[in-house]
């Protein structure tokens, strides 16, 4: 008799119990009951999951709880896309949203990813980047009256590493008038300090490997946008289309992290405040960003636009310039030397020795990121526990 006449075929037997933590579907396809279930599934007639490039359950469940996250108090309701990083959630809005031809308005104090992302592939595509100063209200008029071209308008608040903000609501308001959308990355506030739908933004993006998964152990991002026809339909399309799909086991140890946000912002909140306050005090500091400090410059408006927090990131200049920066990292002891943020450590980086180091100096300093400069993503550590290695790295300083 031939071997695989004893091979049972599998079947599954779906009786079980809900389970109490969130399943991984580490399945590449999924079953179809018959060829007519297929067709319908196909055509929409039906709801269902196909490949795990289009949509997953797990996937599919950690997006709408970030897209529940953003419009939490709204009364509004979004559709959320989740990606394989921050990087691809920026890309795919761009190519889903914008053609040949458009233009993107922006600030020229980006995250440095975002800026390359702009310059080096979408430029080349035809869809060109305008940078400009995007607190300067009546330029971005007239940037938008002069320039129909422009189809989106881009921005970070708190911004990546100067912690500048811009007021999200006049931003929105000029790119709707002018119809442009308006997108925000809100990687750094987070949803918990941050609402940008309430300010009139069409689409936030985030890198959820920062804060919303709070614990440096997956990559991912998401697109979360209001209307549902165009997040279903070009959105979803571009993501299924260009591979940027979200694995099942990254949405799920971002699924974890997000039972924690809540607590993890709070004192990561509480931490950079106090940290911030000790190092505006200290004599090796020139000056410190950070929007909680009342005599931050963009202190009002950050009181206004976020809820009850200014968020775990700051930073800050080191008198003495590069050689400072760059003994003062290398002094460091309980903190971490990390190129990431939004993990519940301390990370720590000198921009103009590592993520800027490329960008020439005098383009670095228009931009406010000096040779002295260092980002700190404040953990969740004791305070005294960070200030102490701080001030230990700063002696040889002063």
């Amino acid at each position: 008799m031939h071997p695989d006449s004893f091979v049972v075929k599998e079947k599954t037997d779906n009786r079980t119990t809900a389970p109490h933590v969130l399943p991984i579907y580490a399945t590449s396809s999924f079953v179809f009951e018959n060829s007519d279930q297929s067709v319908d599934i196909f055509r929409n007639i039906e709801t269902g999951h196909v490949y795990s490039r289009y949509a997953n359950p797990t996937v599919d469940t950690v997006a709408q709880k970030i897209a529940d996250l953003e419009t939490l108090d709204l009364h509004q309701h979004a559709e959320a896309v989740l990606t394989s990083s921050g990087m691809s959630a920026i890309s795919t809005l761009i190519l889903a949203t914008l053609k040949a031809g458009d233009k993107v308005l922006t600030q020229a104090n980006l995250y440095g990813g975002t800026t390359e992302l702009l310059r080096d592939i979408m430029q080349p595509l035809g869809i060109e980047t305008i940078f400009t100063d995007l607190k300067d209200l009546t330029r971005v008029e007239d940037m938008l009256v002069r320039d129909p071209s422009i189809r989106l308008v881009y921005c970070e608040t708190p911004a990546n590493p100067t912690l500048a903000c811009v007021d999200i609501a006049a931003i929105a308001g000029l790119a709707h008038r002018y119809e442009a959308w308006c997108v925000i990355d809100n990687t750094f506030p987070t949803p918990l300090l941050q609402r940008p739908f309430a300010h009139g933004v069409d689409f936030i993006i985030h890198s959820t490997t920062k804060y919303l998964n709070g614990h440096g152990n997956s990559i991912a991002g998401v697109i979360v946008g209001r209307d549902r026809e165009l997040m279903r339909k070009q959105v979803w399309r571009t993501m299924k289309l260009t591979g940027t799909n979200c694995s099942p086991f990254e949405a799920w140890l971002t699924h974890n992290g997000l039972k924690t946000l809540a607590l993890r912002m709070e004192r990561h909140c509480t931490n950079a405040l106090t940290l911030a306050e000790f190092l505006q005090n200290h004599p090796a500091v020139e000056k410190v960003h950070y929007p909680g400090l009342p005599n931050h410059p963009d202190h009002a408006l950050a009181r206004r636009q976020m809820l009850g927090g200014f968020g775990g990131m700051l930073s800050f200049e080191l008198k003495g310039g590069m050689e400072s920066g760059m003994r003062f990292m290398n002094r460091l002891r309980f903190c971490t030397l990390a190129p990431t943020l939004g993990d519940v450590d301390t990370l720590l980086l000198h921009p103009a020795s590592s993520s800027h180091l490329n960008v020439p100096r005098e383009v670095r300093e228009q931009n406010g990121i000096t040779d002295g400069m260092i980002r700190i993503s404040v953990g969740i550590e004791n305070v005294a526990d960070i200030i102490a290695d701080l001030e230990q790295a700063m002696e040889e300083q002063i």
